[in-house]
């Protein structure tokens, strides 16, 4: 099987080419055949107001891609230039891997993988931000 699969717990929604699709009452799997479909968890949704953070902003940017409320071509750069300013403050190898992992799926249009690739980066950034507070 080929194409992106999501596992959904009981109840959760997702948001696939603009319509909101929530499951049943027990857990499944969706396998999306279809290249290049806009595929967002809500439960992963990044709300306007909470994009307060620089991952959070590039994060929220692939999401507005995702949602069909961008078009990719517009993102693209934006997303390449805020994956590059990422890249000159979050310089750790697991960081860099992360990022890497962004940049090739933006290139690739892949921008369900590449928020994927980035939001593995928001529990990093909080604790640096925490850090900085001490």
């Amino acid at each position: 099987m080929t194409g992106l699969v999501l596992k959904l717990a009981p109840k959760e929604r997702v948001l696939i080419n603009g319509a909101v699709i929530e499951n049943g009452e027990r857990r499944s799997r969706l396998a999306i055949m279809t290249p290049n479909a806009h595929i967002l968890r809500l439960k992963d949704a990044i709300h306007p107001t909470e994009v307060t953070t620089p991952v959070r902003r590039v994060c929220y940017i692939a999401q507005l891609v995702l949602s069909g409320d961008v078009d990719p071509s517009d993102a693209k750069m934006q997303l390449v230039r805020g994956i590059e300013q990422l890249s000159q403050v979050l310089t750790d190898h697991d960081s860099r891997s992360q990022l890497a992992h962004a940049t090739a799926a933006v290139l690739e249009d892949q921008h369900y993988q590449a928020l994927k690739a980035l939001r593995g980066l928001l529990p990093r950034e909080e604790r640096l931000f925490a850090a900085a507070k001490e």
